[in-house]
């Protein structure tokens, strides 16, 4: 009787510490599992910032220089009106042909929901009116974002004898655009306006944080498309 009683309370012993033990290491993984969580946040966070910082310093690149055309990345327009985001990219374009830098300007966008009228002809139809020659203009309208603005600019270089060019955009874009310039293999240079309706620190940082969420969002997976 002893005897079992000893190998009872040997057991009960026994399941105690395996008990303990089992409840010890759940606490130690959940502890682990929360350290790790935080070091994942911490170098999410960490990361974005350092591209944010690279889209900010980008800004600054300007890399105008002769080249046979421009590709002008298409943005919103209001009727049959650029808005004045994009007017500042045309103006930018017509500058460029004005003062002998490009032959041609090669507009992209197209038409968005509930719109008449595509981005790019849009734009023609203003650079027109301010005297640049139709037949100095391409346009593309199937594209939606700015990577398949790159996608239907290649298409019509690759129908033409257009070898160079100057990507025209604001200049917080064109961290991301120039990223997608050479993915597409373009022989391609940063010209970004200087005249862009981002101008105070109120635009600069929404249009900020949305480029950088893109930025990464395209490193991630519009890559693989």
């Amino acid at each position: 009787m002893v005897g079992d009683s000893n190998n009872v309370t040997l057991r009960n012993q026994t399941s105690f510490n395996r008990g303990a033990f089992a409840k010890q290491g759940f606490r130690f993984s959940r502890k682990n599992i929360l350290r790790v969580a935080a070091c994942l946040v911490f170098a999410i966070v960490l990361y974005a910032a350092l591209i944010a910082v690279s889209i900010w310093t980008f800004a600054d690149v300007d890399e105008t220089q002769q080249a046979d055309a421009a590709i002008v990345l298409g943005a919103s327009i209001w009727d049959d009106e650029p808005s004045p985001v994009f007017a500042e990219r045309i103006n930018h374009s017509i500058w460029l042909y004005e003062n002998g830098y490009i032959g041609k300007i090669i507009f992209t966008g197209g038409i968005a929901e509930g719109a008449s009228y595509s981005e790019s002809s849009v734009a023609r139809n203003f650079a027109i009116e301010r005297g640049i020659p139709a037949q100095s203009i391409f346009i593309e309208e199937h594209s939606t974002i700015t990577q398949e603005n790159f996608y239907y600019a290649v298409q019509i270089i690759e129908e033409s004898t257009i070898e160079s060019v100057l990507i025209v955009s604001d200049p917080l874009h064109m961290r991301r655009a120039m990223l997608m310039a050479n993915d597409n293999n373009l022989e391609a240079y940063s010209s970004p306006t200087r005249t862009s309706s981002y101008q105070s620190l109120q635009t600069q940082l929404p249009f900020l944080a949305r480029e950088t969420f893109f930025y990464i969002g395209y490193q991630m997976f519009g890559r693989l498309w």
